[in-house]
């Protein structure tokens, strides 16, 4: 789809795509993507949409502004297309009438980051691009060094020296060049941009490359096949719980369903819960505050991928709760390790960030902010599997028994 323009999240300014790369020149605000749906022989037909029978992001390449990456079977092509469970054992303890779980551990990396990553590969194999950069805490640098390998791109990765040992493990063996920072994430960001500056590198970081919430509007999508068509005209709005760091998973499925809005082929929005860590929550501070100014945070979170002291795309993040009739609530660490065993025993295993989101969910049920006649979802991040030392923490040890029938019974009975 034909790029028609971008526009600047803060003072609304447009650009064409040839007069800036990646964010507002006059204030650096965030630019959004605007495609070119007005002209009848570029918008895209819904029918072809739903009858395509690809299982991956690409099936949506008529809504997303890069050309067909080809790459076929590689990890590249099988981004997206993520499960969405319906747990009926949590429901009913919940006393929820629906509630969905959409598992984005399924993807390449183990992660949603692979979605934005995807679709920033895409826009490298189209402009000709070698090396891309990112800073991240662990997901996103994993699925930019996961879609880069897989195309034969050189990903170079900085990343505070703080992030879990598995999702270093992850970008070196995916043949990064990692860059351990001796600072926070803010600070291996800041790194990133100055780097992609001084060695021409293309830069992929969140809230700093437009593309990156062009992949990532893919998941509302998915929602929009998976859950919305099929719920009942009558029904409730669907709410959707959200874990926020920088802000640019909730904001960039913000974008994709204002994109489906603006198509017709849904007639409301459904409602974005952001879901924040109370040691980590510039947005929703402001938020409650009912303000657009947001105010830095030392952020201290065990939930490390939406641990963030300045979020790098928080004005849309905001708005992407207050536009859609949602709003922001935060949730202890205790709460969010609670999450992980609450959602494992329904056989989903997910990181601390991703276990936000379900903690959020919890909090308004219990604070009466959630009906429980509303049908609820929740978007589950990244895998277990990207940080153990959290899991483990989570959970009871396993015990350490002599080798017969006897102990095993004491241990039973206990």
């Amino acid at each position: 789809m034909r790029i028609a323009h971008y526009t600047c999240s803060v003072c609304g300014a447009e650009y064409s795509e040839s007069e800036t790369q990646y964010v507002c020149p006059r204030d650096g605000g965030n630019l959004t993507v605007h495609l070119d749906f007005e002209h009848a022989d570029a918008r895209p037909n819904l029918a072809t949409i739903l009858e395509n029978r690809e299982t991956s992001i690409w099936r949506y390449l008529p809504l997303l502004p890069v050309e067909d990456p080809g790459s076929w079977n590689t990890p590249l092509r099988q981004v997206g297309c993520t499960p969405v469970y319906q747990p009926e054992t949590l429901r009913q303890d919940l006393k929820l009438r629906q509630l969905y779980i959409k598992d984005e551990s399924r993807n390449p990396s183990a992660s949603f980051k692979d979605r934005a990553s995807a679709v920033v590969t895409a826009r490298m194999k189209m402009t000709n691009q070698e090396i891309v950069v990112a800073a991240s805490t662990g997901n996103a640098g994993a699925a930019t060094a996961c879609m880069a390998a897989s195309v034969g791109l050189r990903a170079v990765i900085f990343a505070p020296r703080t992030a879990p040992p598995a999702k270093v493990a992850q970008l070196l063996t995916f043949g990064a060049q990692v860059i351990l920072v001796d600072g926070n994430y803010d600070q291996a960001f800041d790194l990133s941009l100055a780097a992609s500056e001084t060695f021409g590198w293309y830069n992929r970081n969140t809230g700093h490359n437009p593309f990156t919430a062009e992949g990532k509007k893919t998941a509302a999508f998915e929602i929009w096949e998976q859950v919305l068509r099929l719920l009942p005209a009558a029904s409730e709005p669907l709410k959707i719980y959200i874990p926020v760091g920088d802000g640019n998973i909730i904001s960039g499925i913000h974008k994709g369903f204002k994109d489906l809005l603006a198509l017709g082929w849904i007639e409301t929005l459904p409602e974005l819960i952001g879901v924040q860590s109370e040691k980590s929550a510039a947005i929703a501070n402001a938020f409650f505050a009912k303000t657009e100014t947001i105010t830095p945070v030392r952020a201290t979170t065990l939930a490390d991928s939406i641990s963030v002291d300045l979020p790098r795309d928080g004005l849309r993040a905001l708005r992407a709760a207050r536009e859609t009739g949602g709003h922001y609530t935060t949730v202890s660490d205790e709460e969010i390790l609670k999450a992980i065993p609450d959602l494992g025993k329904t056989g989903i295993f997910v990181e601390p960030a991703a276990a936000a989101a379900f903690a959020g969910l919890h909090k308004d049920l219990r604070d009466g902010l959630l009906n429980p006649e509303s049908p609820a979802l929740v978007l589950c991040t990244g895998s277990g599997l990207k940080d153990i030392r959290a899991a483990a923490s989570a959970v009871h040890p396993a015990p350490i028994i002599e080798p017969s029938i006897q102990a095993l019974m004491k241990v039973i009975h206990d």
